[in-house]
């Protein structure tokens, strides 16, 4: 019982001081919130921590506050009116570390006189702005498996692979040579002279033998 104690005037001891030191910043200052003001000048040399309060002062009716993103402040767009403060002392406690952004939505006072802030909020300890929440690890799902593709049966034939045939080096330049006449050296060599053909004797009349005696003419008188 007694450590429970210890611990929690150990949290008051901690956390009393940082609400004992909120600032209120009253918005403007001596102007107030108002138009023709440059506010970002007015908020630049200022350190906003959590748990200091903006106190937003002007004439009731004539101006009012709204709280917008980034995005709508920079093209002062006018959030619908029922999100405006109008009480002509409204106070905003900064509960969270970040940029802060606040314009006037009376008529052009935003884009046409530039009313309106931008601040950073702090920590209470320490100087920088609040980390980003972590984001959740997603849970990495199972590895998929590759679907299994049932083999063809009969097994097609492996076709042989035909080697691209190498391209020679160089290639020859072909030759015209003219047609020669090649002796054969091992030929022998002709004749210096050839004899003379034999001409055979004329061949002569076969002689007939006389018949004897003479055949009688049949012509007596002859």
């Amino acid at each position: 019982m007694a450590s429970n104690k210890l611990l929690m005037l150990s949290v008051v001891a901690i956390f009393l001081p940082a609400m004992a030191m909120a600032t209120d910043y009253i918005v403007g200052d001596d102007s107030g919130w108002t138009i023709n003001f440059d506010y970002q000048t007015w908020a630049k040399d200022k350190v906003f921590y959590v748990g200091d309060k903006l106190v937003f002062q002007y004439p009731k009716g004539y101006h009012n506050v709204f709280k917008v993103n980034g995005t709508a402040f920079k093209d002062c767009d006018i959030p619908p009116p029922s999100e405006a403060l109008t009480s002509g002392n409204d106070t905003v406690v900064l509960k969270t570390p970040g940029q802060k952004w606040y314009i006037c939505g009376v008529d052009n006072h935003c884009s046409a006189y530039g009313q309106k802030l931008s601040i950073t909020v702090l920590y209470q300890y320490g100087w920088e702005p609040a980390p980003a929440p972590l984001a959740p690890t997603p849970i990495s799902s199972s590895p998929s498996l590759p679907t299994p593709t049932a083999p063809s049966w009969p097994p097609a034939p492996s076709l042989p692979t035909t080697p691209a045939p190498t391209p020679e080096p160089w290639v020859p330049t072909t030759l015209s040579v003219p047609e020669t006449t090649v002796t054969d050296p091992w030929a022998p060599a002709p004749a210096p002279w050839a004899p003379s053909p034999i001409s055979s004797p004329p061949s002569l009349p076969t002689p007939t033998a006389p018949s004897w005696p003479p055949a009688p003419s049949p012509y007596p008188w002859i």
